[in-house]
């Protein structure tokens, strides 16, 4: 019955061909525009579908976030309390401004901060035994995104800046709290994500209580790997490091490449006073560079932040997850990494200690910068 009525209709549509060809001719037309329509109705919907799982990722991200910094907010006021207001700015003074040099200043709630850590480690990241084996923190950045101005700045901290460093004992038990290089701090810990946190208390303690978003801690041995991964870096060679690769002789033109770069970013005299003080220079430099070709590999190829970070992930500890990674993807694609006054060094003093050099920050210096990079003067005021 059913191949008997197929039949008839391919009989009817064949009679109908040849007696109204042009009939047949507009209903071919008007079926392949509805399937046209159809298609691109369907293409239109995916993309808006696409789009809002997209923008709920990115939310989802931005405020995954924002919830794992301890503070929202830096607490200045052990040093403004020197800072007298008129009966006016009492009047409508808010919680968490800051008086400085007569002005008012708000922080930016907008403000996103990333501690990364480079980690005097070879091969893959890995727990070790709580101790003091977890490894120092030799390079220390910490990156701020401002949304509302769309730039990003970067701090770079001394490694034997003298700041509060919690002790903890071999069963991980908080045993005190000491004066000590802040890039000690890691150490202590399993080497994983229970040292970037000691690591992130650290920093944010000694910056007042800044809020930290993020951390990745990379094991130095992964610098050839991130460095050739966005192509190589071009620096100027402010040091020389011949003794460990001969291209690196000061005052050279070099693009870095694979352990070129290793040593650049990583060498240090240990027996030259300061030594830590000019790798921080090179670091700060070699970053300004890294970012700038990162930048640029990324807009020509997205996927390259994928290939990063699978190349990056066994010699990384990280708490930025695939959400929170869009997000940041696809937020600082367009914004200003440029410009000298966005790479910033903490003032201060090397001295010789007892045993080991010590970095003593410039404490007005330092504030200033706070000031500068995360707060707002208050309108009005």
């Amino acid at each position: 019955m059913v191949n008997k009525k197929k039949r008839d209709e391919e009989a009817n549509l064949e009679k109908e061909k040849l007696l109204n060809p042009e009939r047949m001719e507009e209903k071919r037309k008007k079926r392949k525009k509805r399937i046209a329509i159809s298609i691109a109705c369907g293409a239109v919907l995916l993309i808006v579908v696409m789009l809002s799982a997209f923008g709920v990722a990115r939310m989802v991200g931005k405020n995954s976030l924002r919830s794992k910094a301890a503070a929202a907010a830096p607490d200045l006021s052990p040093v403004t309390a020197t800072e007298v207001l008129t009966e006016e700015e009492k009047e409508t003074w808010q919680e968490g401004w800051v008086k400085y040099n007569g002005i008012i200043y708000a922080y930016n709630k907008e403000m996103m901060t990333f501690l990364f850590m480079g980690i005097d480690k070879d091969g893959d990241a890995k727990e070790v035994a709580e101790g003091t084996d977890g490894g120092q923190a030799d390079a220390l950045f910490l990156v701020a995104v401002n949304p509302k101005d769309r730039t990003v700045k970067v701090i770079g901290l001394n490694r034997n800046t003298m700041a509060d460093v919690d002790i903890y004992n071999e069963e991980g038990a908080y045993v005190n709290t000491v004066k000590a290089q802040i890039a000690v701090q890691h150490g202590f810990g399993n080497g994983m994500e229970e040292s970037c946190d000691y690591q992130c208390k650290a920093v944010s303690r000694f910056l007042y209580g800044l809020p930290i978003h993020g951390y990745a801690a990379i094991n130095m041995a992964a610098i050839p790997a991130l460095n050739d991964a966005v192509g190589g870096v071009d620096v100027t060679v402010q040091e020389d490091i011949s003794i460990k690769d001969p291209l690196l002789v000061k005052g050279a033109q070099v693009h870095l490449e694979g352990k070129s770069a290793f040593w650049y970013v990583k060498y240090r005299d240990m027996n030259q006073f300061g030594s830590a003080d000019g790798r921080l220079e090179r670091q700060k430099q070699y970053l300004a560079g890294f970012m700038d070709a990162a930048k640029k590999t990324v807009k020509e190829d997205i996927s390259v932040v994928s290939r990063l970070y699978s190349a990056l992930k066994p010699m990384m500890v990280t708490n930025v997850t695939s959400g929170e990674a869009v997000y940041l993807a696809t937020e600082l694609l367009d914004y200003d990494f440029g410009g000298k006054n966005e790479f910033r060094m903490i003032k201060g003093e090397t001295v010789m200690g007892e045993v080991f050099e010590e970095f003593y920050v410039d404490e007005d210096a330092l504030y200033e910068m706070i000031l500068d990079i995360f707060y707002e003067p208050v309108d009005g005021q």
